[in-house]
């Protein structure tokens, strides 16, 4: 169903090139971020009273990566994560005429459309904390079941350059955030056995002609290529992640965005509370990065961003935020830390709108 070779061929020639930089400057980012990938250690444990258990840092390793590094951290990951879904679709396809032949051909198209993305996609995640990270020939995976925390280096230069913010600062301060989900998933063995399942019974739930989700990825780089079908507007339609959820996955699909927005605004504020003590010029970072948030860029990336459900991911941000914040101010941190007590203390969708709904189910009814 899709020839993931081709994939990475694919992102790695179309990815933008990243900022010049010398060859001591590039060095000398790597090795910047890496220190404070370790220093963030301390301050997020610190500020957000989780341990790790079980877990030693070199479990989950972090790795400063470049554009190219991360389209293949990301197509192996896709290839593990989607493997149950992909054989799903290959059985059906096979069982018509001429399956064969439209698989090899379906295969190289999807290893193209699917590049193409992810060439977009690479030039603007400044980190990531990879889950379920298998390893790869330069990339390896976390020991124990843990996951490894990736940073790119040239997109984080890119930024602090386009914002006009101290680098230094704005290194530890991503890292911060970074440091923050590797904390989450270390701290919480459920976790990642947590989140696997629910991602998995998502995809076995899919019943969708693989046609279907062919088209949407074509949909999608012809937006990338500037290009539609004729009588379509730029704006409007849906994600491609709405388009293949059945009732059962609407279900999960809510319980996952709940469990996300958890994660990315506990990771904001995390980076926010840290930051006065660490970082002096987090109020302009913090203000100019989400001016920058807000305004986008140009309406390619608005479209692209709808479609792929990017624009999801962002009010996850801001949502959970809020939820994380009016939940400490309530009942403090250990308070809030109940939320990692099991899968049934997670909140729901409608509880991270309403976090005292979420307080009086997990506080009031237990004390």
């Amino acid at each position: 169903m899709v020839d993931w070779n081709l994939a990475v061929a694919t992102a790695t020639r179309f990815v933008r090139p990243g900022p010049e930089v010398s060859r001591d400057e590039a060095r000398e980012v790597v090795a910047e971020l890496r220190r404070h990938a370790k220093a963030s250690e301390e301050h997020v444990r610190g500020f957000t009273r989780m341990v790790p258990e079980g877990h030693e840092p070199e479990d989950t390793p972090v790795l400063v990566v470049d554009r190219a590094g991360w389209i293949r951290a990301n197509v192996a990951g896709f290839r593990e994560l989607l493997k149950p879904l992909l054989d799903k679709m290959s059985e059906r396809r096979s069982g018509g005429p001429g399956g064969a032949v439209l698989g090899a051909v379906g295969g190289k198209v999807t290893g193209v459309e699917l590049g193409m993305l992810l060439s977009f996609l690479a030039s603007r995640v400044l980190g990531q904390y990879e889950t379920f990270a298998p390893a790869t020939r330069d990339l390896p995976a976390g020991a124990n079941g843990g996951g490894r925390l990736l940073l790119v280096a040239p997109n984080i230069v890119h930024v602090e350059r386009e914002l006009a913010v101290d680098p230094h600062d704005f290194r530890l301060w991503v890292s911060l955030h970074e440091e923050t989900h590797r904390t989450q998933f270390t701290a919480v063995p459920w976790l990642r056995d947590h989140l696997q399942g629910e991602v998995q019974a998502f995809l076995g739930a899919t019943e969708v002609d693989p046609m279907t989700v062919l088209e949407r990825l074509r949909e999608a780089v012809q937006t990338f290529a500037g290009a539609r079908p004729e009588g379509e507007e730029d704006e409007g339609g849906r994600s491609l992640v709405e388009l293949v959820q059945t009732p059962e996955q609407r279900e999960i699909l809510g319980r996952l965005t709940a469990v996300m927005s958890l994660l990315e605004g506990h990771a904001d504020y995390v980076m926010d509370g840290v930051g006065p003590q660490v970082v002096p010029s987090v109020a302009e970072i913090r203000e100019k990065f989400q001016q920058r948030r807000a305004r986008g860029a140009s309406r390619l990336d608005m479209a692209l961003r709808r479609l792929l459900g990017l624009d999801a991911k962002l009010r996850q941000y801001r949502d959970g935020e809020r939820f994380v914040r009016a939940v400490v101010d309530e009942v403090g941190m250990a308070g809030f830390n109940r939320v990692w007590t099991s899968p049934n203390t997670l909140p729901t969708k409608a509880e991270i709108a309403r976090p005292s709904d979420w307080v009086a189910r997990v506080h009031r009814k237990a004390d």
